[in-house]
C-alpha cells in the first residue's frame, strides 16, 4: 500500500470519527442567569463621592459553587448537581452583578466596576456565598451570603449573615431556576436596605 493511500484511509478514518467526539460536557438548550426584580432604568446617571458610593468585592465561594452547574445539597454531607442546569457565569459573578444592581436602584449609591482601579469607594462590601443552591430534603432553594461591611479610615467592621429560602415543588430546572432567582433578589434587597442610604 502506497503511503499516499494510507494517508487517505487515515483522514477517512479520522473524519468518520469526528462527530462521536467531545472535548467537554455537552451544554444545556439554555444557560441561566439571575435578573433584578426591579432594574435599573435605562439612562440612568448619577455623580456622587466616595462617601456615597459602594465598592461590591466578588463574594468568596466554597468549591462546590466554583462551578457553572447547579448545586443541590442531598444530604448534609453530600452535594450533587441538578441534571440539565448551567448557570452562564459562576453564582458568586451572578449574585454580585445582582447585589449591585439592587444595591444602586434601592439606595441611590454608585456601586464602581471593579475592574475601574481609580475609583475605589470608602465603603466596601465583601462577603461569602455560602448556599446558592437546591436544598433537596427541604424542598426548597436556599441563597446565603455572608457580608462584610468596611469603611476607609474606620477600626470598625460590620458583618451579617443574609438568607432567603423558597420552597420547590418539583427538582426541574424550570423550578428551581426561578425561585433561586427570587432567593437572589430577596437577600440582595436585605443587603441594600442594611447598607442603607
Amino acid at each position: 500500500m502506497t503511503r499516499s493511500r494510507l494517508t487517505l484511509l487515515a483522514l477517512v478514518a479520522a473524519s468518520g470519527l469526528a462527530g462521536c467526539v467531545s472535548f467537554g460536557p455537552k451544554l444545556p438548550p439554555s444557560l441561566l442567569t439571575l435578573t433584578a426584580t426591579t432594574p435599573l432604568a435605562a439612562g440612568t446617571s448619577a455623580t456622587t463621592d466616595d462617601k456615597r458610593a459602594v465598592a461590591v468585592a466578588l463574594p468568596t465561594a466554597p468549591q462546590a459553587l466554583m462551578t457553572q452547574r447547579l448545586m443541590v445539597q442531598a444530604s448534609p454531607t453530600e452535594v450533587a448537581y441538578l441534571k440539565d442546569a448551567q448557570w452562564a457565569a459562576p453564582p458568586a459573578n451572578l449574585f454580585r452583578s445582582l447585589l449591585s444592581e439592587t444595591i444602586t436602584v434601592r439606595t441611590g449609591r454608585v456601586v464602581p466596576d471593579p475592574r475601574l482601579l481609580s475609583a475605589q469607594p470608602d465603603t466596601r462590601l465583601s462577603g461569602q456565598l455560602t448556599r446558592f443552591g437546591l436544598d433537596a430534603a427541604g424542598q426548597a432553594v436556599e441563597v446565603v451570603f455572608d457580608a462584610a461591611l468596611t469603611r476607609e479610615g474606620s477600626p470598625t467592621l460590620r458583618t451579617r449573615r443574609f438568607a432567603a429560602r423558597v420552597p420547590v415543588s418539583a427538582q426541574t430546572v424550570a423550578t428551581v431556576a426561578p425561585a433561586i432567582n427570587q432567593a437572589a433578589n430577596d437577600v440582595a434587597g436585605q443587603v441594600a436596605d442594611w447598607i442603607g442610604r
